[in-house]
């Protein structure tokens, strides 16, 4: 299998094969000195006036609160900002709408990340009434604004950042409410309410990636690690370790579903292959155990199913999140 795989003629992503490892220990070390979420920024978008013109609030965690913007301007990260929150502008047929589920949140002298999943009503007599489901997601990778339509939501955000480094395990703070029944509400049809229960979920997967000479961009899976969030947690547990685990592990006693190898049109990872097109990674086996990766994703969701779907009042709280090199 692994043989037919590497085969395959094609075009290695340059700028994955261009990743030292020097980048890619600056890489754990952006991502781990963004992981405080002290520091804070704000925008002020106005939505437009058929659907009440509210002005929204978003933010990003970087900078400080008096880096202010007011606007519907496309959000661009500053250099050495990998993560991104889906606290996203969204401009469909003319029509100016936020989506807010990602927030700052004092904690001791500074801040942490509150994730929530919510119900977002858009309302305008006589012409539109929605209720839409939102979930939270802070992620490492980016969400290209203005989102245009409503087609795929889960496709827009192209996930991951080139990284050849092998962490030993992700840690972070965390407390959470979580398990409330699911809703389904895509806002083009009626709600639907469910008595399943949904619950937040971490992430962590390193993959090698590379790109056919047709443009589409496979993987193989180097390293796994998935925590779902089914306790409720009022205080803080503290130094939480996500141990990440390298090779197949589709056999081990600890392995479930949200492990598995992603290829689901609807929840596989995207991303922009080297012409510039949104393409799915295809998820195409299991590395060897000490296989060098080439890209890490990290997601933080409030909710664990589809899009427009999850436990409306499900929240995770996260704060000083980090990778946890090998010691030399």
């Amino acid at each position: 299998m692994k043989k037919s795989i590497k085969s395959i003629s094609f075009i290695v992503l340059s700028l994955l094969l261009s990743v030292s490892v020097a980048h890619a220990q600056s890489v754990v070390e952006q991502i781990n000195s963004y992981g405080t979420f002290d520091k804070w920024c704000s925008r002020t978008v106005p939505e437009s006036g058929i659907i009440g013109g509210a002005e929204k609030t978003l933010y990003e965690f970087y900078g400080d609160y008096q880096s202010e913007s007011y606007g519907s301007e496309p959000f661009v990260a500053p250099e050495g900002y990998l993560w991104r929150t889906n606290n996203v502008v969204a401009k469909i047929v003319g029509i100016v709408k936020t989506n807010v589920t990602v927030f700052p949140e004092p904690r001791g002298a500074g801040f942490c990340a509150r994730i929530e999943t919510h119900m977002e009503t858009v309302k305008a007599i006589g012409i539109i009434n929605l209720d839409v489901c939102c979930q939270g997601a802070l992620v490492i990778g980016t969400l290209p604004e203005p989102i245009r339509d409503t087609k795929s939501p889960m496709a827009k955000v192209f996930y991951g950042v080139p990284c050849t480094a092998r962490p030993e395990a992700l840690v972070f703070d965390w407390k959470a409410e979580v398990g409330h029944k699911k809703v389904i509400a895509t806002g083009l049809s009626r709600v639907k309410y469910s008595d399943e229960k949904d619950y937040p979920i971490a992430i962590v997967i390193l993959q090698k990636r590379w790109e056919d000479e047709d443009g589409n961009v496979h993987a193989e899976r180097v390293g796994t690690a998935v925590h779902t969030f089914r306790e409720n947690r009022s205080t803080w547990i503290n130094d939480y370790e996500m141990k990440i685990h390298y090779g197949d592990i589709s056999g081990e006693p600890f392995f479930e579903s949200s492990m598995a190898l992603n290829n689901d049109e609807e929840t596989a990872f995207h991303t922009l292959n080297s012409k510039g097109k949104n393409v799915m990674v295809q998820e195409e086996g299991w590395a060897d155990a000490d296989e060098t990766p080439n890209h890490i994703i990290i997601n933080f969701l409030s909710s664990s199913g589809e899009a427009f779907s999850g436990g409306v009042g499900n929240t995770l709280w996260v704060d000083n999140v980090r990778l946890v090199m090998p010691e030399e």
